[in-house]
């Protein structure tokens, strides 16, 4: 997938302008984030929070130990009979793919959701390479026959309506017409079945590795993650190096937080353990099986202590569902992978801070995404310490505000530094804004630098008194004792 963060701007205003694209996120957005609501208010008292505490902390001692962790699951998959790759990025991920399909010889590779081969763009290696891949995850399917790239972390197709899966199926397909739900998700099981039976490798992602045991665990609603896995002869599991947690007794405890944080569901409807290729007793699964643990940045994270939290992230979209910025402009405006307040954090530490300058700013830093968190990371103030590395960072390697931009912050800071500046700045301003004063509102700020700020709201005119000023009028006015 090509980073198109430095779009972000103009792709977020095309975004706010789309009704159809607002119709849908008024649609669904609002029903994940009451479903969850309601999930967690089953747990009394504050159980709910004592289970996030928990899950922060392992996160966060796994990271901390993460060679260790790293090292025995190399060791726990061997064990198992499978195979570990590890790629330092994106681009050695994918050859290791690749090597591996051309090995086993496969001409149709059928996958389960991957974030992780979305950054890979694994899709069109393997259309280079002559591998026809086909996703299995219905939204991403939907994507795939599109030629679009995932707008949700769980819900890649949610801005595509009903009308627009059909005519995607009578293109592809050769589907008969229809705005029927039931219809269409037929259509597209008859279509994915046959490329089930005929796949010869199977590339799945992983919502967990578990270091102890070597057990690639995956959560699905629709079953192909455990059809992908187990009826190819080849499984080739990806993985960022952060999805590692130590035991499985530390399975349950996720297993809990993340479908409930996602789609308000208990428990999703297939959760599947692969520990490895099928031993001889095994009436299915694959023959040969590959976990391929990708860096790609995530060492950077890691390396930078006020950044490494963002690792915990267990990619359940509970931040893109509440923050009102992402309700606006959905999930492409932000131009790579991962949306949503986590997106603008790790997308600007993995592609770049200068690229991606304008991401840590799609935030109103409310906090919703901090409260909703189920590993409790601190977006907000991760989007702060961002910005601040935007604009003050080492300008060789971060920064991208312009000279003219840290000019006028110096003068701003000039002005309110004190009580007497800011006074004077105050009186000057109540001045300047005389031109522009209409009906008691500014409506436009003429100067360039400035407009932006008035092109989608109005602006009150600074108070003709001083706080101070009319304070000290009442006094006056007050009888003596």
């Amino acid at each position: 997938m090509s980073v198109r963060t430095a779009q972000f701007r103009s792709a977020s205003a095309q975004a706010v302008a789309d009704p159809k694209l607002q119709t849908a996120l008024e649609r669904v957005m609002g029903h994940f984030t009451e479903a969850r609501a309601h999930a967690i208010e089953e747990f009394p008292g504050d159980s709910w929070e004592q289970l996030r505490e928990r899950a922060s902390a392992i996160k966060a001692h796994t990271l901390e130990h993460l060679d260790y962790y790293l090292e025995l699951v190399d060791k726990s998959v061997t064990r198992n009979g499978g195979h570990v790759h590890f790629a330092a990025d994106a681009e050695e991920a994918a050859r290791i793919v690749l090597d591996i399909a051309k090995q086993a010889e496969a001409k149709q590779v059928i996958k389960s959701k991957s974030m992780v081969s979305e950054e890979m763009e694994l899709n069109r290696r393997f259309e280079e390479a002559g591998v026809e891949p086909v996703e299995t995850d219905l939204g991403e399917y939907i994507i795939q026959l599109a030629g679009e790239t995932p707008f949700h972390i769980i819900a890649p197709a949610m801005h595509k309506s009903r009308q627009e899966v059909s005519a995607l199926f009578q293109q592809w397909l050769k589907s008969a017409p229809t705005n029927e739900i039931k219809q269409l998700c037929a259509i597209a099981r008859d279509a994915l079945r046959e490329k089930f039976r005929t796949a010869d490798m199977g590339v799945s992602g992983a919502n967990f590795v578990v270091a102890e045991t070597g057990t690639v665990v995956l959560v699905t609603n629709e079953g192909n993650g455990r059809m992908t896995t187990s009826l190819p002869r080849v499984h080739v599991a990806i993985s960022g190096i952060e999805k590692v947690i130590p035991a499985i007794e530390d399975v349950s405890l996720f297993l809990r937080l993340l479908p409930r944080s996602a789609t308000g569901q208990r428990i999703t409807s297939y959760n599947s353990f692969v520990s490895g290729p099928r031993a001889q007793s095994d009436e299915d699964g694959p023959e040969e099986f590959h976990l391929v643990l990708v860096d790609n940045g995530r060492l950077n994270l890691l390396r930078d202590p006020e950044f490494r939290e963002a690792l915990k992230c267990i990619r359940c979209g509970a931040c893109l569902n509440t923050c009102p910025v992402y309700r606006k402009i959905g999930g492409h405006a932000y131009g790579w992978v991962y949306s949503g307040p986590i997106g603008a954090v790790i997308t600007p530490m993995l592609t770049g801070v200068k690229g991606a300058k304008d991401l840590p700013y799609a935030s109103t830093l409310c906090g919703a995404c901090r409260d909703v968190c189920p590993v409790k990371i601190d977006l907000p103030r991760l989007l702060l310490r961002l910005r601040q590395r935007e604009a003050e960072g080492d300008p060789a390697r971060e920064r991208s505000s312009t000279w003219l931009e840290r000019m006028l912050m110096g003068r701003w800071s000039n002005a309110v530094k004190t009580r007497e500046a800011m006074e004077r700045s105050a009186r000057l301003g109540r001045f300047l804004q005389r031109p522009m004063e209409r009906s008691g509102r500014i409506r436009r700020l003429p100067v360039p630098v400035l407009s932006g700020w008035s092109r989608g709201r109005d602006f009150p005119p600074l108070a003709r008194k001083s706080f101070a000023q009319v304070w000290r009028e009442r006094l006056a006015q007050e009888p003596s004792e």
